[in-house]
């Protein structure tokens, strides 16, 4: 038997042996400086705006199907625990405000569009289940621009990118999985 064919034979054999998990946590964050580096350090830590989801993957599926990701039904925006955008400092995200806190982040993809839908999130705990949907908490709903890439994402990604120049911190709010990409502009007030 060769070397190789023992190896393989070997690690089949193994106890125990190492799966994927179904989906992982992830986490997207910027971090804001005051330009005068003596007011930063009075001032203590850097404020953030931290995006913290679940890490789905595709393996094999397609989104806006009738099993993952149906259109015109509000989905998490993750897997497993509720997708958390916290932010240290007011915001504006699309024409939203959005002031400093936590909340609760949803999509509700449609043939026309898609919506990121924010929901107060006042509980303070680590981890926060998503639970049933319920209008009624909404706080915002911010229209996404939407557009289809020719290459797809195995997985859910999602990424706060900060514009360059001077003057107020800005940046997008960018979410991909499989073909579709969607964006938002965020700036700090």
């Amino acid at each position: 038997m060769s070397a190789a064919a023992l190896t393989v034979s070997s690690l089949s054999a193994q106890s125990g042996a190492y799966v994927a998990a179904p989906s992982t946590r992830a986490t997207a964050e910027v971090s804001f400086t005051l330009a005068d580096t003596a007011a930063q350090r009075a001032a203590g830590a850097p404020k953030v705006m931290r995006v913290d989801y679940g890490q789905p993957h595709l393996r094999g599926r397609r989104i806006n199907t009738e099993g993952l990701v149906p259109l015109g039904t509000v989905w998490r925006l993750g897997a497993n625990a509720a997708t958390l955008l916290t932010t240290d400092v007011d915001l504006t995200i699309g024409d939203k405000s959005v002031p400093k806190g936590r909340y609760v982040v949803m999509a509700l993809p449609e043939a026309s569009g898609w919506t990121l839908i924010l929901q107060a999130e006042t509980s303070g705990a680590a981890t926060v289940m998503a639970g049933a949907y319920d209008k009624a908490k909404d706080f915002a709903r911010i229209p996404l621009t939407a557009t289809t890439a020719s290459e797809s994402l195995e997985s859910l990604a999602i990424a706060l990118v900060p514009a360059a120049g001077s003057g107020a911190a800005r940046g997008t709010l960018q979410i991909g999985w499989d073909r579709v990409r969607l964006s938002a502009p965020w700036a700090t007030r």
